[in-house]
C-alpha cells in the first residue's frame, strides 16, 4: 500500500472475475483503533475524490475507507458492461471487506452507493453499525432516473477546466442553484480528468451507461427488504430538498424502519448533497458518536 503526502494511503484489492480495484485508506490514532471503520461509497459516476474533504476531516478519529466502484477511478474497467450493476459491487465490496479483515463498519452511500450499502447491510444484519444514505432511498424518482440517464455515458471531452465547469453548469445548475464558479471547477475535478490527449475528460467508463439504461437497472432488486438490515444500526439519512430522485415520503418512510434513524434536509440542494455542507456534518458527528458510544461498550 503505497502512501500519499494528503493523509492516505493508496490501497488496491482483487475483485472475483479479476479486475484490480482501488481504494484511498485515511487511517485512524492508535487510540481511536476500537472504533469500526467508516466505508465511503460513491454514486454512479462518481469516484473515492467524492468523500475528500469529508475524509479528512475525521481521519485520525476514525479510518476512513473510499472506495473507487469498477470502471470509476483508478480502478480498472470491466470487460463485461452488463457487470456494471449493484449486485456485482457488492460481490466486490465483500471481497475488500475479506481482504481487510473487517467485520463491522460505518458505511457512507452516496445515490447508488447507498444501495449497496442497503444490500451488504440486507446480507448479514448487525455487521453495518452505522451507515449514511445520501439521498437515496429503497424507491427512486422516475423523473430523477431519467435525468441521470440522459447524461451518463456521453463521453464528451472538454478543453480546459473551467470550459468542463461551465458544463456541469450549464446541465446541472437547477440541482444545485446555490453554486458559483469554485463548486463547480471542485466538482468538475472530483468527476474528471485529463485523458491521453490532454483533454478534460469523464473519470469513468461510458459503458456504465448499459445496464442502467435498462428500466430497473439501477437496484435490480426490491431494496425495501434490505433496508431492513439497517434496523439495529445509526442512521443518518440525507435528502437534499430539491431532490428529483429521493423523494420525502420515501425518507418517511424508511424512518418508520430505522428505529435509530435520523432524517436531515438540505436547503437549496438537489440530488446529492456534497455531505461538506456544516449541518450534515454536525448530523455526521452526531451519528458517529453514537456508534462509538456502542463500540466501546461492544467488544469488537
Amino acid at each position: 500500500m503505497a502512501s500519499d503526502n494528503q493523509g492516505y494511503s493508496d490501497g488496491f484489492w482483487w475483485s472475483n472475475d479479476g479486475l484490480r480495484l482501488h481504494f484511498r485508506d485515511y487511517p485512524a490514532a492508535p487510540d481511536h483503533a476500537h472504533r469500526p471503520p467508516i466505508i465511503c461509497i460513491p454514486g454512479l459516476t462518481r469516484n473515492a475524490r467524492d468523500f475528500e474533504k469529508v475524509a479528512q476531516r475525521l481521519a485520525g478519529a476514525w479510518r476512513v475507507i473510499c472506495v473507487d466502484l469498477r470502471g470509476r477511478g483508478d480502478s480498472a474497467y470491466a470487460k463485461d458492461p452488463m457487470s456494471y450493476v449493484p449486485l456485482t459491487y457488492v460481490q466486490d465490496m465483500e471481497a475488500l471487506l475479506r481482504e481487510l479483515a473487517i467485520e463491522r463498519f460505518v458505511a457512507f452511500g452516496t445515490s447508488l452507493g447507498g444501495l449497496i450499502t442497503m444490500l451488504l447491510a440486507s446480507t448479514r444484519p448487525g455487521r453495518v453499525v452505522g451507515a449514511l444514505l445520501n439521498d437515496v432511498g429503497p424507491q427512486l424518482e422516475a423523473e430523477g432516473l431519467a435525468r441521470i440517464r440522459d447524461y451518463v455515458g456521453q463521453g464528451r471531452s472538454f478543453p480546459t477546466w473551467m470550459h468542463a465547469a461551465r458544463a456541469l453548469s450549464e446541465g446541472q445548475g437547477p440541482v444545485f442553484p446555490g453554486y458559483g464558479v469554485s463548486e463547480w471547477l471542485d466538482m468538475a475535478k472530483k468527476t474528471m480528468k485529463i485523458g491521453p490527449g490532454g483533454r478534460i475528460v469523464y473519470d469513468y467508463d461510458m459503458k456504465i451507461a448499459e445496464p442502467f439504461a435498462v428500466p430497473g437497472g439501477e437496484a435490480g432488486v426490491d431494496l425495501w427488504p434490505a433496508l431492513g438490515g439497517l434496523a439495529p444500526a445509526q442512521v443518518l439519512i440525507v435528502r437534499g430538498a430539491l431532490s428529483d430522485v429521493f423523494a420525502h415520503a420515501t425518507a418517511e418512510r424508511m424512518l418508520t424502519m430505522l428505529p435509530h434513524g435520523e432524517l436531515l434536509t438540505v436547503a437549496n440542494k438537489g440530488h446529492a448533497p456534497s455531505l461538506e455542507e456544516p449541518e450534515v456534518a454536525e448530523a455526521i458527528d452526531r451519528m458517529l458518536a453514537k456508534v462509538d458510544a456502542a463500540a466501546l461498550a461492544t467488544p469488537a
